[in-house]
């Protein structure tokens, strides 16, 4: 079993390492943090720049430290917490199938998140380290510890519009002009089409 968790992490935690730097970069055919912020302006989380940035970073970094097993159940909570998020703003209204842009796909993931934060097995660092397995208290933290965060990120966007947070498509819209000559930056967050399936 060993070996098979080590070929689920690489795989599930490779995967999220580059989704991040597809969101951070562009790397891999991906938005990059420009896109990325669309994404998130049209799903509602503001401030849509600081929100791309973290799940991008999020993403990256949790799926390192699964691939190599370190800490596992904090890279875990990573995983579980953008797949929540992802969840809630986009596939949940769309039921449970992937090819219906459904949340089975991020069902998996938690899944696969939450079996390794148990126990990341034998070869990774945290064996090294003499934690070759966590447990299921860890593995029920990640789950609770990911499900918090993403419930954060998405009280912060929600207070964000309560106060009045304009998407740069409405400043567009209302003055012709874009936002690199109101040199609006990132502050305002930006619009775009919703996210597919497979963007978030």
């Amino acid at each position: 079993m060993s070996v098979g968790k080590l070929a689920v992490r690489l795989v599930v935690g490779g995967l999220f390492v580059g989704h991040g730097l597809q969101k951070l970069k562009g790397w891999f055919g991906g938005p990059g943090i420009e896109g990325t912020e669309k994404m998130m302006d049209a799903t509602g989380m503001q401030p849509a720049r600081a929100q791309a940035i973290a799940a991008g970073a999020t993403e990256a970094a949790a799926g390192a430290m699964l691939a190599a097993g370190f800490l596992t159940p904090l890279a875990s909570a990573g995983i579980v917490g953008v797949m929540t998020t992802a969840i809630r703003k986009v596939h949940a209204e769309k039921g449970v199938w992937n090819a219906q842009g459904g949340w089975e796909y991020n069902a998996v993931l938690i899944a696969s998140a939450f079996a390794l934060a148990e126990a990341p097995g034998r070869l990774s660092l945290d064996a090294a380290m003499g934690r070759k397995k966590w447990g299921a208290g860890w593995a029920l933290g990640a789950i609770a510890a990911g499900a918090a965060g993403s419930a954060a990120a998405m009280r912060l966007g929600a207070a964000m519009r309560d106060r009045g947070v304009v998407p740069v498509k409405a400043v567009e819209e209302n003055t012709g002009v874009g936002d690199a000559e109101h040199g609006l930056g990132g502050d305002l967050g930006r619009s775009g089409a919703q996210p597919s399936a497979e963007e978030v």
